[in-house]
């Protein structure tokens, strides 16, 4: 290929290595959540929930870098199962504040185990070079 189009060659992009990584972490935590009937991404929703207990619904999607029209039908349906409530704000009806409830708590007592068991499953990076990655990859998400 023309040095021209080096840019375009899959070995040249940052982008595809994270791309790829990102399918296969979503794709180890699947047969822990398939179970639960839980989705990856109701899966991070639910650990900013057990740590938080309420948030609106601007702070969750800034907080996991997911947009409203991807939040909005997923809190639809964990509504729907009894895990979260939606209400509005007292200060703001433009804002919605999501809850977790007891059903959704109790989600956590059966969660508890599934990053110990992704880590048991070993990684090729020491505990240094993942706190490394960490740090990268939360840099860069702060600019892009």
């Amino acid at each position: 290929m023309a040095q021209e189009y080096e840019q375009l060659l899959l070995k040249n992009q940052l982008c595809f290595p994270m791309y790829a990584c990102g399918r296969k972490i979503v794709a180890a935590y699947t047969p822990y959540l398939k179970p639960l009937g839980l989705t990856y991404t109701q899966y991070i929703v639910f650990m900013v929930l057990w740590e938080k207990e309420k948030v609106n619904v601007g702070q969750l999607g800034s907080i996991l870098h997911l947009d409203a029209g991807t939040l909005t039908p997923l809190l639809k349906h964990l509504e729907k199962e009894g895990y979260i409530t939606r209400a509005r704000s007292k200060e703001d009806e433009r804002v919605t504040i999501v809850s977790i409830t007891k059903k959704g708590n109790e989600l956590k007592e059966k969660c508890r185990d599934i990053p110990l068991k992704l880590a048991a499953k070993g990684s090729s990076l020491s505990e240094e070079e993942a706190g490394e990655l960490y740090r990268l990859l939360y840099k860069y998400l702060e600019v892009i």
